[in-house]
């Protein structure tokens, strides 16, 4: 598949996957879907808890699911929400990302806008099992 072919795929199944987010608190619904190297998408949701520490985001719920399959090697992960600006993984997932590789990652909204990033760019100076 061309490149950008995969990006709308991703974009697709992400749009999809965020449907099923169970955000009852925040009402910020997400959606990830994460492309593995043997090109299997994969997707989440986030989904809150009203103990909000328990509560999993959308791309880390995709990448456990893979690791829960016995895929632990990503080509690229696309993640999405609404409103205006674009859907920013956070902390904790940046840091569950980078332990699986400098893969690219797609920002997007709901509206449709999508740029493209990679791991090391959303978590500069970062360590990982490279450093161990």
């Amino acid at each position: 598949m061309k490149n950008q072919t995969i990006v709308n795929k991703l974009y697709e199944e992400a749009l999809k996957a965020r449907e099923n987010a169970y955000a009852p608190y925040s009402k910020y619904k997400v959606g990830a879907a994460l492309l593995t190297e043997d090109d299997e998408i994969i997707t989440g949701c986030n989904v809150e808890n009203a103990s909000y520490g328990l509560t999993i985001c959308a791309e880390r719920n995709a990448i456990f699911s893979a690791v829960a399959r016995g895929k632990t090697k990503f080509k690229s992960l696309l993640v999405v929400a609404e409103g205006e600006g674009l859907a920013k993984p956070c902390g904790a997932c940046r840091q569950v990302m980078n332990e699986f590789g400098d893969f690219d990652v797609y920002l997007a909204n709901t509206k449709g806008d999508i740029e493209k990033s990679t791991v090391s760019e959303l978590l500069p100076k970062s360590f990982g099992p490279k450093d161990l």
